[in-house]
């Protein structure tokens, strides 16, 4: 009989243990169970956000409270989380900077449409701590990654956006597209998809940059559009010269380059692209940059914004299509101002720093010990463990080595034994708050976990 096995674990034992560690989940949290059963019903599917359903366990775990680096659910567990609100959190719940800025800003409003001395504030901390850029602050992500795109093609006259396979950049449209057999194709997947993405934009590998380079020759690309390190799936790392490569692409062919560290924020202070000394034409990050609070930046070079401005003086009076009122409301600035200040700091990068280490060669140890066919990746303050050899050189080894089987029974496992990590994948970050004792916890539980799979 042919024993089928799964990233090296026997098919059989694994679903076996992701069996009993979903029994062992339920039966542990019958107040949650009692909750979402009574409570969760006006929301579609039973969740308040679709991607809720993500997470892998029979049900959700109702939280109670989160501080720090510690969440504790209606059951009463506290829980070491490595989540951190996929990276919304980084530095961690409430820091108290941030949750001091949020009541005093509570009672002096919440938006008005009009900057404050925060506001002024933040624009040079935001200058300080990523370089000089022309800075607009929006609410999410994706809302800048939106208008950052409308820039570089109002300033090149051109269509297209450069992005890469399996690239993550929050759910714009334009970058909702993939490789399939060499061509740019829509996503699959995607709620109701109705135009050609493909007008739009051009996909290459990541690390590939003679694919850029084809793509860049035919002159309809407005931006190359890029994370520092893909990160929306199994973690892939540039290879050495491949950052200058596009730097240098993007200059010869006359696109611009946008660099988005949603994500790649954990890298240090300023972000992957000041922590490498990356030139990017514009820069985007989101998620953790006003403390939890929904906030995101994005800024041009002067030399970008110069040749903005000139278009901005002659096109049609009309709506330029990037607002949203809610943006650079005076909360937003508050808490953008004191994270910037207060929080984001290079002590806790260096705190940071020194956890992620720590758990990443925990982690890497325990898979070499159980002989398992995984890698372990870190960027700064963010590790993965891999379910495949590596490293990975491109999306498409990315999604090959995804293993959503294994993973699932893991997340749910790890949990039962008090740690959280990222429903989408297997990342894990750690946060200024984050204790040794902690990353002590999740290496245990990771290696106990293995221990029985690997057997």
């Amino acid at each position: 009989m042919t024993d089928t096995r799964i990233a090296g674990i026997s098919a059989d034992r694994l679903t076996a243990f992701a069996q009993r560690e979903a029994r062992r989940f339920a039966h542990s949290r019958l107040l949650s169970a009692k909750a979402m059963a009574k409570g969760a019903g006006a929301f579609l599917n039973g969740v308040p956000m679709h991607w809720m359903r993500d997470w892998p366990m029979p049900h959700l775990p109702v939280i109670a409270s989160a501080k720090g680096a510690r969440i504790t659910d209606i059951d009463g567990y506290g829980i070491d989380d490595f989540c951190l609100g996929d990276t919304g959190s980084l530095f961690g719940h409430s820091p108290a900077p941030v949750a001091k800025a949020i009541r005093k800003q509570a009672r002096h409003g919440l938006t008005t449409m009009l900057p404050g001395e925060d506001a002024l504030k933040a624009g040079h901390l935001l200058t300080e701590t990523f370089g000089p850029f022309r800075w607009q602050i929006a609410t999410t992500a994706t809302d800048a990654n939106r208008f950052a795109l409308r820039v570089a093609r109002a300033v090149t006259g051109r269509p297209k956006v450069l992005v890469f396979n399996g690239c993550y950049h929050g759910t714009l449209d334009d970058t909702m597209v993939e490789l399939q057999g060499g061509q740019t194709v829509n996503r699959a997947g995607l709620v109701g998809q109705v135009q050609d993405l493909t007008k739009g934009a051009v996909v290459a590998e990541f690390n590939d940059l003679a694919g850029v380079e084809a793509a860049l020759a035919k002159g309809d690309v407005a931006a190359i559009l890029t994370e520092p390190v893909m990160t929306n799936s199994c973690m892939v790392l540039p290879q050495p010269g491949f950052h200058d490569g596009l730097r240098q692409l993007a200059h010869r062919y006359g696109a611009l380059l946008i660099i988005d560290e949603t994500h790649t924020i954990s890298s240090g202070l300023g972000g992957y692209t000041r922590v490498h000394g990356l030139s990017p034409d514009m820069f985007v990050v989101g998620k953790c940059v006003a403390g939890g609070m929904p906030t995101a930046v994005w800024g041009m070079t002067d030399a970008v914004a110069q040749r903005f401005n000139a278009y901005d003086a002659t096109r049609p009076p009309g709506h330029s299509g990037m607002g949203t009122t809610l943006s650079a409301n005076p909360m937003q600035c508050a808490c953008l101002a004191s994270t910037l200040s207060d929080v984001m700091t290079a002590k806790a990068y260096a705190h940071m720093e020194k956890g992620a280490d720590r758990l990443a060669t925990g982690l890497a140890k325990s898979i070499a010990r159980h002989k398992a066919p995984w890698h372990v990746v870190r960027v700064g303050a963010r590790v993965e463990f891999i379910c495949a050899p590596g490293p990975l050189i491109n999306g498409a080894q990315a999604a090959t080595a995804h293993q959503p089987q294994v993973e699932a029974a893991l997340h749910t496992a790890l949990l039962n034994r008090g740690s959280l990590i990222a429903p989408f994948h297997n990342m894990m970050l750690v946060s200024p708050a984050t204790r040794p004792r902690q990353i002590t916890r999740l290496i245990a539980a990771f290696d106990e976990i293995l221990s029985e799979l690997f057997a």
